[in-house]
């Protein structure tokens, strides 16, 4: 019998005691800003090149959204300017645990968009059409196959959209794995290291400067998520970003209803290799209202409109809080990056409410499974709910990975490769015209693209 996880298993990755760096490299060729899947994963691809990298994280590896999101690495329903990347990514993961020599829990099991409606299945059907020219395998099923797929749920559903290439992973494992990688190929992971700011030389990066000194270097790539903008505006440039809070739950060894992971209108539903499920509202967007709402609101509008009837507003702390955070700081004091070394906001208790709630009625047999653990994290999101990969103009050797709009885990791996050939020059095959900085200032039509499940 299959023991029974830690009931710590997903947050002791951010709420173990810090570890911090006691020794930093004097020059490396690139220094990476923020220990997440995307970070860590160009670390990995340039570090396998030979290029000396040294990752700076204020916190924990993973301690933020890549270790809090639900494990889909997922081609299906993909924004079309993310498809050839995620594609990538796929054939990565599935080589990833043989090239690391660990187990990062990828599954290849399909996923499922549940169709209530025939509007949704025409969605569905129109974006397997779009996905055919990258070979997914995606189609749309009917209600028989998918009762085959999906045995014993209580809900009947109108047919779905499948893509059986797609698959699952365990994010406290992949980027942990990840950063262990990057230090066998010689490269510094650097925790409990916040970087304060950057210097220049004539207009172009010359080092980081951390917590613990200066590091020189002729490259930054600041990846550091929900953090990201904040930065940025401290050095005068502007990147419109917003975060919304996902709060999940992952239940105690369960019978198996799907070994994938799949979604409806109420509920997100992953297996776990530990014989759980990671689940979560579907459809519950939960924004929190700050000033950056204020400044960045009227780029936002389609996506704000695109959401309105899934859109939880609300006000209070993170707004003086982040109203309290100042524009810019000494870099020879501490920064604000020290002083909240993680973002950890609660878990909404009205979104476990709705996990309850929608479990026991969709899936009689997991009705009263218990939800061990729970846990909740800050999402970054772009008005076009695709990521910003780009140099900053104006400031060469500065670049920019952020706003992977809760699709950075499954894209990680491909992500990474293609901002390692950004910053070296080398052509990896992926284009990254679509995720210039400069589309939020340009006049481009920012309107996300993505099938929601």
């Amino acid at each position: 019998m299959r023991d029974s996880p830690p009931k710590d298993l997903v947050s002791r990755t951010w709420t173990q005691d810090l570890c911090v760096a006691t020794a930093i490299p004097s020059k490396v060729d690139v220094v990476v800003i923020g220990g997440g899947i995307i970070g860590v994963s160009t670390a990995w691809f340039l570090a396998k090149q030979g290029v000396s990298v040294a990752v700076c994280e204020k916190g924990h590896i993973a301690g933020e959204q890549s270790g809090r999101n639900w494990g889909w690495v997922r081609q299906q329903g993909r924004d079309a300017r993310e498809l050839p990347m995620i594609v990538e990514s796929l054939g990565i993961w599935r080589q990833l645990a043989e090239e690391l020599g660990e187990d990062v829990g990828y599954r290849q099991h399909g996923i499922l968009y549940l169709a209530h409606s025939d509007a949704q299945l025409a969605r569905y059907a129109a974006w397997a059409k779009l996905a055919e020219e990258f070979e997914t395998g995606t189609r749309v099923i009917a209600p028989k196959e998918l009762r085959q797929l999906v045995p014993g749920a209580s809900t009947s559903w109108l047919g779905a959209l499948y893509t059986p290439t797609d698959g699952r992973a365990e994010p406290h494992k992949a980027t942990a794995a990840l950063a262990r990688a990057v230090q066998r190929e010689g490269g510094s992971i650097l925790t409990g290291c916040a970087v304060r700011g950057i210097e220049t030389t004539q207009g172009r990066v010359s080092a980081a400067v951390t917590e613990h000194g200066r590091i020189d270097t002729s490259i930054v790539l600041c990846a550091a998520g929900a953090w990201t903008s904040m930065f940025c505006r401290s050095l005068g440039i502007r990147l419109p970003q917003l975060r919304v809070r996902g709060t999940v739950a992952r239940t105690a060894p369960a019978p198996r209803v799907f070994e994938g992971a799949m979604s409806d209108r109420r509920l997100a539903l992953r297996r776990r290799e530990d014989g759980g499920y990671s689940v979560a509202p579907a459809s519950f967007i939960d924004h929190p209202i700050t000033p950056s709402t204020v400044r960045f609101g009227a780029q936002f509008g389609r996506a704000l409109l695109a959401d309105a009837r899934s859109m939880r507003l609300s006000f209070g702390r993170p707004f003086f809080e982040e109203l309290a955070m100042p524009r810019n700081w000494s870099l020879d004091q501490p920064s604000p990056f020290e002083k909240r070394r993680v973002l950890d906001p609660q878990p909404n208790p009205k979104a476990l409410q709705h996990i309850r709630k929608h479990l026991d009625t969709m899936f009689p047999e997991l009705a009263g499974i218990p939800l061990v653990e729970s846990w909740a994290g800050m999402i970054e999101t772009t008005p076009d709910v695709v990521p910003v990969i780009d140099e900053v103009d104006g400031l060469s050797g500065f670049h920019v990975a952020t706003g992977f709009s809760g699709h950075g885990f499954g894209i990680g791996p491909g992500a990474g490769k293609a901002i390692a050939g950004l910053v070296t020059g080398n052509d990896t095959g992926l284009g990254l015209h679509e995720f210039r900085l400069s589309r939020f200032s340009d006049g481009t039509r920012l309107s996300p693209q993505t099938t929601a499940g």
